[in-house]
């Protein structure tokens, strides 16, 4: 258990955001379409300092490709009562180059849809920043402590 005070919001240094990015399975990705956000679940790797996620032809590709992109993703363990956010914003680029298309394709990324997703899509971060802190109603703030056995004075 955290024993930093329930209400204290911890800043996260930058390789503590790339590790729990390493460790999360999904992320959001922002992107502006017309005059409005949208927000696209993903799933992803990290990858040399950028984040890295597979898509097919659409709106993700043609929203994100040649523009600046915000990239999200969230944690939480139920033990700690601990959750945090990590925030990337970057600009987003296919790859195309064949030795970098060849990296990509051996990166354990695959697509969780049926859908084919043959293109790839680089985040390159210029911006990451996160934070930790505790749930207010956890579980963990509920757990009993273990009681230590009382015997009555002799």
């Amino acid at each position: 258990m955290n024993s930093s005070p329930p209400d204290e919001v911890v800043i996260l240094s930058t390789s503590e955001c790339w590790a729990l990015l390493r460790e999360a399975a999904v992320g959001r990705l922002a992107v502006v379409v017309g005059d409005q956000p949208e927000i696209f679940p993903v799933n992803f790797l990290v990858d040399h300092g950028s984040v890295t996620f597979r898509t097919a032809e659409g709106t993700k590709l043609s929203a994100s490709v040649g523009h600046r992109v915000g990239f999200e993703a969230d944690g939480y363990d139920p033990h700690t009562g601990q959750a945090w956010s990590v925030m990337v914003k970057g600009k987003a680029r296919e790859v195309k180059k064949l030795d970098e298309v060849v990296h990509a394709l051996d990166l354990p990324l695959f697509p969780w849809h049926a859908k084919p997703k043959p293109r790839f899509v680089e985040i390159v971060a210029d911006g990451i920043s996160g934070r930790r802190f505790s749930v207010l109603d956890s579980p963990a703030a509920h757990t009993e402590r273990p009681r230590v056995p009382h015997t009555a004075p002799e």
